[in-house]
């Protein structure tokens, strides 16, 4: 073991954690109305909670267990089994490998929260929630992070798909199954209301851009020159993205707003996710310059074209972004075409799918959506009893 990687993964696990309690809750949270900030909290913290657990108990094992299968890792690692403090993976502690792979498999689930906000059930939530992290994002994960049949050697041959820190295993999945789920559970009754509180949203799109840095740094899974180098990326293209959204914003509409800043810089940070380890920092620039306005044109699509109430626009700054940002690397750090379109591809459709059938299992069991009464009351009193303000809105 390398005493500077142990180091730094730890940093970086921390900083992953991070980018959803608070980061990714407080983003959200600003973005709906008042009378439902508390429910948003809820389920993101929710979520993390419970990610933890299945991760330990199965989730982990599925990913990056030790079965010779291509489409899934098996049993052999269920509750870290075989794993202790001396347990090397790489060059760190397999347990430090577990934990940091532990915050995506956190983070990824929670990202979709973004398209169902203000209408659906909390129970529905922890279900679908629970299902979809294992049927899902663990089975993807495998494919591309844990030798399964996306990576090196797989169905694209030797060469397979790159995606260092998960345009496809957390921004594409995230994404579509937001988009499934959105247009399953269709729109809210009110849609008129603009978000309450911007100044929570910029708050917690900071800490995602902190957290950031762990997110795609730690993804190197060493203190070196290509962790340093993902770092300097990520931020190049978080600015620039966020720079060329409000620039269109001004084009088209005449003022240049916050959230749409914020929105750009997430939308900059999903896209070079998966390019971080293969593009160097003029590069980043140009992938940020081009997802600032290719993800604010994706949101109009999916709103106005669509007419799906993807409330958040999870699809359009993640799963877009993410997409976006792994076809980049052949374009400009020579991948191949092939296997970065083919694992996309693959990969959104068994999304599509997975997600559906979870959604109609879990529909079974829980419903899905709240009354019209509770969603005109807000899920904050009507879910959890609580109310986060004295005035609402």
């Amino acid at each position: 073991m390398v005493g500077a990687d142990t180091a730094w993964i730890t940093v970086a696990t921390a900083l992953v954690l991070f980018m959803t309690l608070p980061g990714l809750a407080l983003f959200y949270g600003g973005l709906v109305r008042a009378r439902n900030i508390l429910s948003v909290l809820m389920q993101c913290y929710s979520i993390a909670c419970l990610m933890s657990v299945l991760w330990l108990a199965v989730g982990y094992s599925i990913a990056f267990g030790s079965s010779e299968s291509p489409y899934w890792g098996g049993l052999d690692k269920i509750f870290l089994s075989g794993i202790d403090g001396d347990t090397v993976s790489g060059t760190i502690p397999e347990l430090l490998f577990f934990a940091f792979q532990m915050t995506f498999a956190i983070i990824t689930p929670a990202l979709i929260v973004g398209a169902y906000v203000e209408r659906i059930s909390y129970p529905f939530v922890m279900l679908f929630s629970g299902l979809w992290v294992l049927l899902c994002y663990a089975p993807v994960t495998n494919w591309i992070w844990g030798g399964g049949m996306l990576a090196d050697g797989g169905i694209f041959g030797e060469t397979g798909v790159v995606d260092f820190a998960g345009g496809l295993v957390v921004h594409a999945t995230a994404g579509i199954a937001a988009l499934v789920l959105a247009a399953t559970l269709g729109p809210r009754k009110d849609k008129s209301k603009p978000p309450h509180a911007p100044t929570i949203t910029m708050i917690g799109a900071a800490m995602l851009w902190v957290g950031w840095f762990g997110f795609n740094g730690g993804s190197q899974l060493a203190a070196d020159g290509g962790s340093s180098n993902a770092l300097v990326v990520t931020h190049i293209s978080a600015a620039t993205a966020s720079l060329t959204w409000i620039l269109w914003e001004r084009i088209k509409y005449g003022k240049a707003s916050l959230v749409g800043m914020v929105t750009g810089t997430i939308a900059g940070l999903a896209s070079i996710t998966p390019a971080a380890g293969s593009v160097t920092p003029v590069e980043a620039l140009i992938i940020g310059a081009i997802a600032g306005i290719l993800c604010q044109e994706a949101v109009l699509l999916v709103k106005n074209t669509l007419s799906i109430d993807d409330t958040l626009d999870v699809f359009a700054v993640h799963g877009v972004g993410g997409v976006f940002g792994t076809l980049m690397i052949a374009l400009l750090a020579g991948a191949s075409w092939t296997a970065q379109i083919g694992g996309a591809v693959v990969v959104m459709v068994y999304t599509a799918i997975v997600t559906f059938v979870i959604i109609k299992i879990a529909g079974l069991i829980t419903p899905m959506r709240v009354s019209e009464e509770d969603e005109a009351t807000g899920l904050d009193m009507a879910s959890h009893g609580e109310r986060a303000y004295e005035l609402t809105s």
